[in-house]
């Protein structure tokens, strides 16, 4: 599991790679955390995403409510097929936005 962070112009970029479980989903919180606390304009790169379990989608979750509660723009880009079929199957699709590529995800937010 590796968190990148990274800005384009005042958008926080999140990069997510490997699985997110309950092993990982901690240390990913963790590593994300300073910059959901602080960015109102956050784009989550999921793209390189193999795994989302449980823990991965209560992380997802608790993103969510962060940003709702602060009325902040969240985006989910490069969410994998598969990720997306269990997100629909839980209804979490219905909380987030998606968008497949970096410039869509940049718009979205802005």
């Amino acid at each position: 599991m590796k968190v990148t962070l990274s800005q384009e112009n005042d958008i926080s970029v999140i990069s997510i790679e490997g699985s997110i479980d309950g092993k990982t989903a901690p240390l990913v919180r963790q590593e994300m955390y300073p910059t959901l606390e602080t960015a109102m304009r956050v784009v989550l790169d999921l793209s390189k995403v193999d795994y989302l379990s449980s823990a991965g989608l209560r992380l997802l979750l608790l993103v969510y409510r962060e940003f709702a509660a602060k009325q902040g723009k969240l985006v989910l880009l490069g969410v994998s097929e598969d990720i997306q079929t269990v997100m629909s199957h839980t209804g979490f699709l219905n909380f987030f936005k998606l968008a497949g590529s970096m410039p869509e995800a940049l718009q979205a937010v802005s």
